[in-house]
């Protein structure tokens, strides 16, 4: 499978835009339907924050799959994409009132509570609803992932979940609590990891201590969820345009020692999406400097933020140039030196007009777009709209 680029619809588009390849999409989400269900018991919820596009969210949920949301409007936006509210897992360190309420109102399948502060405002909440809320507990497992310092989550340290130490009281507390039902634990070690055994078996091993000194304490649990972070190939999109869902999903048929009846629970964001999204830009200038030639876009760090936030990359790829190749910055129109998507890139040479792509943008890309300069939102487009 190769993504499809119908440029001569491009070429009609106001730039910059994002465009969704669904054929990429839906073979993704048939791959990780199809190893799911060879794990016994296991639900994916997908995790929304990733890409919250309209025209996306009701593909995904065709699949079966649930939703992981981190905000009230991230629950909205699931409900009216199709996601059963009893898959709704709902996440985050900072849940307001409205959104914990919203969450009870809808019945959804659990609350993942990440301090015991919190938990005490859920149970104030759900007994003046005179319901009971489900919650899972996240706890910080100290596994340290193989990825950037922002986007790694499961340490001792880390501003997420409950430590190690207090999770046995805050159960306990959970228990004593009149609206309050302790369904399972959480966990969630960081993003975009490829070392997926240096990752995921040491968390499958913190996982299995963890049960057993809660069972020999008589606690049970009866749901395990994962978390996500199974990362993608931004080098060569092309070449693994569908992640390798086969050994991430195999390393906790493995390693982890689900009890009978125990539903393994995984939150996939970016690489459900990351792939079938790319960032389309037009060349505004080629500016020639004394060391170095700078392609300058019409689109910057507020439609693709990764690059100046993180240091991340883009494969950069020039849709419509056919020269001998040359080397680039590829930099955007925005008033900050951080916006730049890439330097020192060859591309067959670029000419004023030549539309970009800035590949796998899919997650993270679109959904984290800001209107800094008075900038308008750029518009998403998928393959069906423009064929």
């Amino acid at each position: 499978m190769n993504t499809t680029f119908p440029l001569e619809q491009f070429q009609t588009l106001r730039t910059p835009f994002y465009y969704y390849d669904t054929n990429v999409l839906r073979a993704t989400l048939e791959t990780l339907r199809s190893e799911a269900e060879k794990a016994d018991n296991c639900c994916v919820h997908y995790a929304i924050k990733a890409n919250a596009n309209p025209k996306l969210l009701p593909i995904i949920s065709s699949y079966g799959f649930g939703a992981d949301c981190v905000s009230g409007g991230e629950i909205e936006a699931a409900l009216q994409a199709g996601f059963p509210a009893d898959k709704i897992v709902f996440a985050g360190v900072g849940k307001a009132d409205w959104e914990i309420n919203l969450g009870l109102t809808y019945g959804i399948f659990c609350f993942n509570v990440e301090s015991v502060e919190e938990l005490e405002v859920i149970n104030e909440l759900a007994v003046t609803q005179g319901k009971v809320a489900r919650v899972a507990f996240r706890i910080n497992p100290e596994v340290g992932a193989h990825t950037h310092a922002h986007i790694t989550t499961g340490r001792a340290e880390d501003k997420f979940g409950i430590s190690i130490s207090d999770m046995e009281p805050v159960i306990r507390r959970a228990h004593a609590l009149p609206g309050i039902n302790f369904v399972g634990l959480h966990f969630h070690i960081g993003s975009q990891l490829l070392a997926l055994e240096e990752d995921f078996i040491p968390l499958c091993d913190r996982i299995n201590s963890l049960q057993e000194t809660l069972e020999a304490h008589g606690i049970q649990v009866e749901n395990i969820n994962v978390g996500g972070g199974l990362g993608v190939d931004y080098d060569d999109p092309e070449g693994h345009l569908i992640p390798d869902f086969v050994t991430y999903i195999n390393i906790f048929r493995q390693h982890l020692k689900l009890r009978e009846g125990q539903r393994l629970h995984m939150e996939p964001g970016r690489s459900l999406v990351a792939q079938c999204g790319s960032l389309i830009s037009r060349v505004l200038y080629v500016k020639h400097g004394n060391q170095k030639q700078f392609a300058i876009l019409d689109a910057g760090m507020t439609e693709l933020i990764r690059p100046a936030l993180y240091q991340a990359h883009h494969q950069v790829q020039n849709l419509t140039g056919n020269g001998p190749e040359e080397v680039y910055d590829v930099v955007g129109p925005i008033c900050e030196s951080s916006d730049v998507f890439a330097r020192d890139v060859s591309l067959p040479r670029v000419q004023r007009g030549d539309l970009v792509a800035l590949r796998s943008a899919g997650a993270y890309g679109e959904t984290m777009a800001s209107g800094y300069n008075q900038r308008a939102l750029p518009q998403g487009y998928i393959l069906e709209e423009l064929i």
